[in-house]
């Protein structure tokens, strides 16, 4: 029965998110890839995104760093956000705020910027606004997928089929000149549910903020735990499964970094369990370095900002051997991947932290924005 309500599920996810935007959403035909070398002068880049501050998310970090990598490399950088808007909260997601009618002044940001290239980076209210304007003014962009909505939505409205969201977005990135996406298996997983022009575009991590030293950040806060620690950062939510590590039988002291809509419950199920709320900067650097394994018991995420981030700090990871710490982690030794988490847990402790440093050290913020501006050479001002 679900399967039969996707198609007219996708319609209402379409145009109802297009009715808060302000726009009238039109499908329109796949472009064709249309180069493929660095660009060859600086760029004017306007970067649309329904993510930012004062959000604290892989989404939000990566577009912070892909704009202060952009900026040294010359490139003129703007972002769209949702600052400057009316906003309302995001249904089950309040801390998440979604522009209300953006397009007036979408329009006002193309006309005075007047970029040369144009990112859609993701697919909320300032994305279907600017998806809308380049469609009406024949404009090429890119796009990026950052999310797993699909099962992100069927996880809170059971009733909601994967394949009505996955219409829906194949809708919205279709009009692209490109998508871009993080690994090569989401690469795979996105083409088989009929999505074209999809480039890799990796991510990175800050080495000088996030790295090895003193091991002392849960004691600057008045802590007194035991030890090994299992630290857990991000979102506190149903879909990033964080029971799942809180459910453990584990030795010493399982740390919680974050904010989120399960918060209050998991911590009243789990009074044993240390909830520090969301931290940042040098403070969550701290933190990361002082524990002793990190866990991922995330099933959907697409990458994982934060994994690159503990191995930077010299914590090796324990997690499902599911697609995001699959792409990352490989064979290189640096974690434990294990259907039995809990085994995952109590085998990353005999990791090397050295070798978590040296993999995170190839993996920088440079690499990843000269990927994503070779991708955008795949896309020129104008549609042809």
């Amino acid at each position: 029965m679900f399967a039969a309500l996707a198609r007219p599920l996708e319609a209402v996810l379409c145009f109802g998110l297009a009715a808060l935007a302000g726009v009238a959403f039109r499908p329109a035909p796949a472009k064709r890839l249309i180069g493929s070398a660095m660009p060859a002068r600086p760029l004017r880049i306007l970067i649309v995104t329904d993510a930012w501050a004062p959000q604290v998310n892989g989404v939000v970090r990566t577009l912070e760093a892909l704009g202060q990598e952009l900026r040294e490399a010359g490139h003129t950088v703007r972002f769209a956000t949702p600052k400057n808007h009316t906003t309302l909260p995001l249904p089950t997601y309040p801390e998440i705020r979604l522009a209300l009618f953006p397009r007036s002044g979408l329009l006002r940001e193309f006309d005075e910027f007047n970029p040369d290239a144009i990112h859609i980076a993701t697919e909320g209210t300032m994305g279907l606004s600017a998806r809308a304007i380049c469609v009406e003014r024949k404009l090429n962009f890119t796009t990026s997928f950052h999310t797993r909505f699909p099962d992100y939505i069927h996880a809170r409205f059971p009733f909601i089929p994967e394949a009505a969201v996955y219409g829906a977005l194949r809708s919205f990135h279709s009009a692209s000149v490109a998508t871009m996406v993080s690994t090569p298996s989401l690469k795979r997983e996105l083409e088989s549910h009929g999505f074209h022009n999809v480039l890799l575009w990796s991510r990175g991590v800050d080495v000088e903020m996030f790295k090895p030293g003193a091991r002392d950040g849960f004691e600057r806060l008045g802590l007194n735990i035991a030890r090994p620690v299992f630290l857990y950062v991000g979102r506190v939510a149903v879909e990033k499964n964080v029971e799942a590590f809180l459910a453990l039988d584990l030795p010493g002291t399982k740390i919680v970094v974050g904010e989120g809509p399960q918060r209050g419950e998991l911590a009243a199920r789990y009074p044993d369990a240390v909830f520090l709320g969301q931290r940042s900067g040098a403070d969550l650097a701290s933190l990361y370095r002082s524990s002793d394994v990190f866990m991922f018991p995330s099933r959907t995420d697409t990458f994982g900002l934060v994994l690159l981030e503990a191995l930077a700090s010299g914590v090796p990871v324990a997690a499902f051997p599911v697609q995001a710490p699959l792409e990352i982690l490989g064979d290189a030794g640096i974690g434990a991947l294990d259907e039995d988490l809990g085994a995952a847990a109590i085998l990353a402790l005999l990791v090397s932290r050295d070798s978590c440093r040296a993999f995170a050290l190839e993996r920088s913020w440079r690499a990843s924005a000269e990927q994503f501006l070779f991708n955008l050479a795949h896309c020129s001002q104008t549609a042809e």
